[in-house]
C-alpha cells in the first residue's frame, strides 16, 4: 500500500497529505461515518482537497479497527483544505451543521458509538469562536424546531490521523457504498457569519 503521503486525491488529484498552497486554510469536522462526510466537503466550492482520518482520540496512528473498538477515543473524522478566497470556515460550518443531526449523542442514525460522534476539531482561536457561535445558533434553530439539544463536541484539533488509503473518497471509488450522512431538515435562510 502507497504510504499516504505520496497518495492523490482519487477525484481531484491534489495531494491528501499536503504540501498545501499557501495561505490554503484547514478544517476538520466528524458527522458520522466518514465517507458520506467526506463527498460533502469534496463538492463543496473552494475546497482543494479532502481526507478521511481520525481525530480527538488518545492513540497514536490509530488503525480503523481499533477506532471501531470505541476505546481509543478518535472520532471518524474529515479534514477540509480550503482557499479562503473563495469560501471560509463559517461556509464550511454550515455545511456541517445542516448535512447530520448534531443532537444525537454516541451516533448518527444507524452507526452508533463514540467513533461516530458530532465533532468539530478547531485549529485556532477564530476557528473555535466561529464553532461556538454556529453552535450556538443552531442550538436555538434546532430547539424551535422540536429537536433535542446539540451534543456537538468543540474540541482542539490535536492530531489527525489520516485513515487507511481504501476509506480515502470511498464513495467516488465505490458509487453504490453506503452513505448514513441525513440532516435536520434545519437550515438557515442566509450564509452563516460569525456574529449571527
Amino acid at each position: 500500500m502507497p504510504h499516504i503521503s505520496n497518495l492523490r486525491h482519487y477525484v481531484n488529484g491534489n495531494p491528501l497529505a499536503g504540501p498545501y498552497p499557501a495561505g490554503f486554510e484547514a478544517a476538520v469536522f466528524a458527522m458520522g461515518c466518514f465517507w458520506g462526510a467526506e463527498r460533502l466537503f469534496w463538492e463543496a466550492p473552494g475546497v482543494w482537497v479532502t481526507a478521511a482520518g481520525y481525530s480527538g482520540g488518545h492513540v497514536e496512528r490509530p488503525s480503523y479497527k481499533q477506532v471501531c473498538t470505541g476505546k481509543t477515543g478518535h472520532a471518524e473524522s474529515v479534514l477540509a483544505v480550503f482557499d479562503p478566497a473563495v469560501t471560509n470556515y463559517e461556509a464550511l460550518l454550515q455545511l456541517f451543521w445542516e448535512n447530520h443531526d448534531p443532537t444525537q449523542g454516541m451516533r448518527q442514525g444507524n452507526d452508533v458509538g463514540p467513533q461516530y460522534r458530532s465533532a468539530v476539531f478547531f485549529g485556532s482561536e477564530e476557528q473555535r469562536k466561529a464553532a461556538q457561535a454556529s453552535r450556538e445558533l443552531y442550538g436555538r434553530l434546532l430547539a424551535e424546531s422540536g429537536h433535542p439539544a446539540v451534543t456537538t463536541e468543540l474540541a482542539p484539533l490535536g492530531d489527525f490521523w489520516f485513515a487507511e488509503e481504501y476509506h480515502q473518497q470511498y464513495l467516488a471509488k465505490n458509487p453504490g457504498g453506503y452513505c448514513g450522512l441525513a440532516g435536520t431538515g434545519v437550515k438557515l435562510a442566509e450564509p452563516f457569519h460569525l456574529g449571527s
